[in-house]
Order: structure tokens, then sequence, then C-alpha cells
């Protein structure tokens, strides 16, 4: 007997890291989850769901594990967002999953190292940040879920914010005292 998911989750950056993290929190019996690795990959399985599925109901767009080496382009998270759009229903969810030294910058300080990667999250934030309108007019929700990286509750943050239902706008998971000084 085939048994039809009830929600249908992509989990960018989902091979490594906050995003496997994620990905596995997140699957169970109703929701079946894709993971891509990357922006590239996410695109393709944008694609594969659409064709295999119809639909997408959850996005959470995460950057994998991030070195002081690597630079997130800036732009990926958009586009992926705006192909996933028009396969999302009403009440559907997006979630951008980043780091405080990014939805920070550059108003907090950020690790030796960290300047490109911090940037290049932050603006992937803004820019779905400008989509508000769009994500609106298709009554899909938008959160920002930024934390510790190291916190432990970070990644089930992440899946309470695309299973609660009226979510916030950001969420926030850690260190306390990196929000006392925002």
């Amino acid at each position: 007997m085939h048994h039809e998911p009830a929600r249908i989750a992509l989990v960018t950056g989902g091979s490594t890291g906050i995003g496997a993290d994620v990905a596995h929190l997140l699957a169970d019996a109703d929701t079946h989850v894709v993971r891509a690795g990357t922006a590239v990959e996410s695109a393709a399985m944008v694609d594969t769901i659409g064709a295999r599925f119809g639909r997408l109901d959850t996005l959470i767009l995460t950057s994998g594990e991030l070195s002081p080496a690597m630079r997130v382009d800036r732009d990926a998270q958009r586009r992926i967002a705006l192909r996933a759009l028009p396969l999302m229903p009403a009440g559907g969810r997006i979630i951008f999953v980043t780091s405080h030294q990014a939805h920070f910058f550059p108003n907090k300080a950020v690790p030796k190292g960290y300047t490109a990667i911090a940037a290049s999250m932050r603006a992937n934030e803004t820019a779905l940040y400008t989509m508000r309108s769009e994500f609106h007019h298709a009554d899909v929700h938008f959160t920002v879920v930024s934390g510790d990286l190291s916190d432990a509750t970070f990644a089930a943050a992440v899946v309470n914010a695309a299973n609660t239902p009226n979510p916030t706008g950001v969420v926030y998971v850690g260190r306390a005292d990196y929000l006392m000084t925002a």
C-alpha cells in the first residue's frame, strides 16, 4: 500500500551540519524530506519535487557546513525560493537558517576570517526579506531562524519553526548575551 505524505519538505544544505540535523528531525511518517547539498542540486530538486509530487510544502534554506575559506553565493537562497514558490500551497513555509554573526552583520563584530561568510549569508537573508510581499501574496510564511551554531537545540528550533501553526518572523536560538548587545 502506497502512503502519500502529508507534507513535502526540501532541506538545502541537507547533507551535512545543521541541514542534516534538521532533515533527520523533520522526517516522519507524514513528512517526506528531500535533502540537497548545493544550490545547483537544490534547484534541480525543486524541479524533481514539482514533477513527482506537484507541490512543496516546506523549504528550509541552510548553507550546510561553512569554513572561512568558503563563500556563500549571495543570491542562491533567493533563486531557490523563487523557483519553489509556484509549487508552494497556501500556508507553506520558507525557513532561512543563519548564524547570529551573519544575522546581525555588520552591526556586530564577527570572528576573524568569518566576514565574507557573514556578509554573504546576510545578503541572502536581505534578498529573501525583499520577497516578503511575494510570500504574503502566495500566503507562504517566511521565518528566519538565527542561532548560535554550536547550540544543541538549534536544529530542533528550525523544525519547530517549520511545524508551528503561526510562526513568528524571527526565532533566536542560543546565547542571550549575543542578543542583549544587538
